[in-house]
């Protein structure tokens, strides 16, 4: 993924405050929306932006998909950042 793609996912405040609920460990799409006042299809939207720049995977179990958050790729933003200021 390209750092634009992910930044712009990094851009929404609400994008920001689901990554900060799954770095506690993995949600169902139910349990992050239950954290919101914003109907479900708006929190599908949001995971999907979320899922389509890798800071998210997502596993299927039964009726129910399951997120988790894929820190590989913001440790790769932070290398970026690093190498932009010259660390």
């Amino acid at each position: 993924m390209g750092v634009q793609q992910t930044l712009k996912a990094l851009d929404d405040p609400i994008r920001r405050e689901i990554l900060g609920l799954l770095k506690k460990g993995r949600l169902s799409a139910g349990e992050i929306a239950d954290q919101f006042d914003i109907t479900g299809a708006a929190i599908s939207r949001h995971l999907s932006v979320l899922k389509d720049a890798d800071l998210v995977r997502d596993t299927r179990e039964g009726k129910f998909i399951y997120y988790e958050l894929n820190t590989s790729v913001l440790e790769e933003v932070l290398v970026w950042i690093s190498d932009l200021k010259g660390e």
